[in-house]
């Protein structure tokens, strides 16, 4: 019970000093009537969007509670409820935070870079503490009524159900998200500054409202809602396979529980150094941040395995998990980053036209893969030879433990993504664009490390629900000489390669639609040009919101149907199978999209810094196509692969017992 009230206590100190940063962002200048003008724009769009996106997905939750209910039990059903709710509720405090904020940045940016610093950031800070609060928060409330009525063993079983719902809502986000702001990008990019030369977040190209709206519903409220059900996930599986210890079983119960807790004061305690002076700067002091709370955790977890066990034990899982999340990060930013020689080589590429560009990027996503995957490796094997599954189990707990810190460096990205592009479609000074092109440059970093950490928490969450999942089933042996196991293997093989074929496809359709709008616009309103036209930017806008909400079902579908008909007619022991084959691929398929969507971008920004030709050159044309190709990569396809890894986990351990 005291570790329930102290992990309880963190979750609401997060979600005061949330609901506190929120009012203090609304409180600040959102500068001239123009920048209101464009900022409203930006907010009705992507209100108008999630709304829509969210009554499609109240109706298709309901009917899943409903079945939970019937064939499962009422508590899973309504933890699924619950999970469900709050994950949707976290994307929404985290995107209306972002539509808050980004006008302020800009504003903010005409007295100097710090200033435009510390409102981004605490734009990004309200959605990294909704997420930990909320989770939190949702899990020690539900332990502690359901100990009080169910039982224990009976309320961690239902809590399956959590995550499930949870899981549900970031696929959705993420996939339905993601459609949205690379339908709009591509059309932007294409018909703006391929085809008639003009700069991006130009106010005369009709899609830069849905481009700008795009960067809250996917790299906000979509990530915001897929780090939520690892987070939560993750502790779930702990809790789960402490359930199943013969000793201290309490104790393993609630390990996780307190790691988080601790994990939440950590981060608060780092955004405290989240200060730049200039741009050089920026990078530096969003990493030291993240590191110095993931040496807080690291310290006090030491103490923290003494009080629950006695010993040092799970100090070194601990460590291993944490050390994880920093070398994934930092593998990231160095396959990303224009500051490393992979995306200069990239950038190179770009001399000598498209192809070269997409085909060096490739090679450099492929190669990217390594370190996570060894990364991971290592760990669950230390894991596991300390303490056995639950060891994996806590591993993720503690990669995830930062999450407050480490996604709100991620959440301020698009935030001042938007900032820049207000001030671009304001026609605010030079000097103003220049200070948030150099936040945008750091957000473009931070992104790609947060989706490649988001990816390797995902792996560790998946490894640890397979690790419920087989225990729970009692799976001792899962044998690749039988061949319904093998079936179900290559079947979790040949998934992510179909999921990613429909995202992808799924972009290039209503990316389509978006090109030929711009293009129509132009044509018949050859004013827009000149300047003296406004375009129809709602038009942009409907398109990719019809476009993500009728291309997001089938993919989701995927996901979640065949594991139900897997362990329906072959078996958990084939489900099993199919798991493992499914989040191996996945994970390396994953990165590899990701990381070569972030180097095609950075690239494209390291050759319009003024290297290799600078912009309007013909490496800059190649570098804009390579970036083309990389949106749906990196910002649909990659980040979506790591939802299909948890969700498919944790279909099978909500529904086990209809397999048996």
């Amino acid at each position: 019970m005291a570790t329930i009230i102290f992990s309880a206590s963190t979750a609401i100190i997060a979600l005061a000093i949330c609901t506190a940063i929120y009012l203090s962002i609304s409180k600040a200048d959102p500068g001239n009537i123009t920048m209101q003008k464009l900022a409203d724009a930006i907010s009705d769009g992507a209100m108008a969007f999630i709304s829509r996106e969210y009554r499609t997905l109240a109706i298709f939750a309901m009917v899943l509670a409903s079945l939970l209910w019937i064939f499962i039990g009422s508590w899973t059903a309504i933890c699924f409820a619950i999970g469900a709710t709050f994950s949707a509720t976290a994307g929404y405090i985290g995107m209306k935070a972002a539509t808050l904020g980004n006008v302020r940045t800009t504003s903010a940016a005409m007295e100097g870079l710090g200033p435009a610093l510390k409102i981004a950031f605490r734009s990004g800070a309200v959605m990294g503490l909704a997420v930990v609060g909320l989770g939190l928060l949702g899990l020690t409330s539900l332990l502690f009524i359901g100990m009080n009525t169910i039982g224990l063993d009976a309320i961690i079983l239902s809590l399956f159900g959590f995550s499930f719902g949870a899981s549900t809502i970031s696929l959705f986000s993420r996939i339905g998200g993601g459609i949205y702001t690379k339908a709009a990008d591509v059309g932007a990019d294409i018909v703006g500054k391929l085809e008639n030369k003009i700069p991006e977040d130009d106010p005369r190209n009709p899609a830069t409202i849905a481009d700008n709206v795009g960067d809250n519903v996917g790299d906000i409220a979509g990530m915001g809602a897929d780090l939520y059900s690892s987070y939560v996930g993750s502790m779930i599986a702990a809790m789960a396979l402490g359930l199943m210890m013969t000793v201290d079983r309490e104790s393993y119960i609630f390990f996780p529980i307190a790691l988080s807790g601790i994990g939440i004061i950590a981060s608060l305690t780092g955004m405290l150094l989240v200060r730049a002076i200039d741009e050089n700067s920026l990078q530096k002091a969003l990493r030291n941040s993240f590191l110095f709370s993931v040496l807080i955790v690291m310290v006090t977890s030491w103490k923290l395995s003494d009080i629950f066990f006695g010993e040092p034990t799970l100090f070194w899982v601990v460590l291993a998990g944490l050390l994880a999340g920093v070398i994934i990060s930092l593998s990231t930013e160095y396959y990303t980053s224009s500051h490393f020689k992979p995306v200069k080589k990239l950038a190179k590429a770009s001399e000598t036209g498209a192809a070269t560009n997409i085909i060096e990027g490739l090679g450099l996503g492929f190669i990217s893969t390594a370190i996570p995957m060894l990364v991971i490796i290592a760990v669950a094997f230390t894991s596991y030879m300390l303490i056995g599954y639950y060891g994996i189990a806590i591993s993720a707990v503690a990669m995830l433990s930062t999450l407050g810190i480490s996604l709100s460096i991620d959440a301020y990205g698009p935030v001042a993504d938007n900032a820049g592009g207000i001030a671009e479609m304001a026609a605010l000074p030079v000097e103003v664009r220049q200070r948030t092109d150099a936040l945008d440059a750091a957000g473009n970093m931070t992104a790609a490390i947060g989706k490649g950490f988001a990816i390797g928490s995902a792996a560790l969450t998946g490894l640890a629900f397979f690790s419920a999942f087989s225990t729970r089933a009692q799976l001792e042996v899962i044998s690749l000489l039988n061949i319904e196991v093998l079936t179900g293997v290559f079947l979790g093989v040949l998934m992510p390669f179909i999921f990613t074929s429909l995202t992808m496809s799924a972009v290039s359709r209503a990316a389509f639609d978006m090109i030929e709008e711009v293009r129509r616009q132009f044509r018949e309103m050859p004013g827009i040009l000149t300047g003296e036209m406004t375009p129809d930017y709602r038009r942009c806008v409907d398109i990719s919101t019809i476009g993500a909400l009728k291309q997001m079902v089938l993919p989701g579908l995927l996901i979640i149907v065949p594991p139900i008909m897997v362990g329906l007619f072959l078996g958990p022991e084939a489900l099993g199978g199919m798991i493992i084959g499914a989040l191996g691929t996945a994970m390396l398929l994953g990165i590899a999209l990701s990381n070569a969507g972030g180097a095609w971008d950075n690239a494209k920004k390291y050759i319009e810094a003024g290297h290799h030709g600078g912009k309007n050159s013909e490496a800059h044309g190649a570098s804009i196509i390579g970036d083309t190709v990389g949106d749906p990569a990196k910002d649909t396809s990659g980040p979506s692969l790591n939802i299909l890894i948890k969700l498919m986990s944790i279909v099978a351990l909500t529904l086990l017992p209809l397999f048996l």
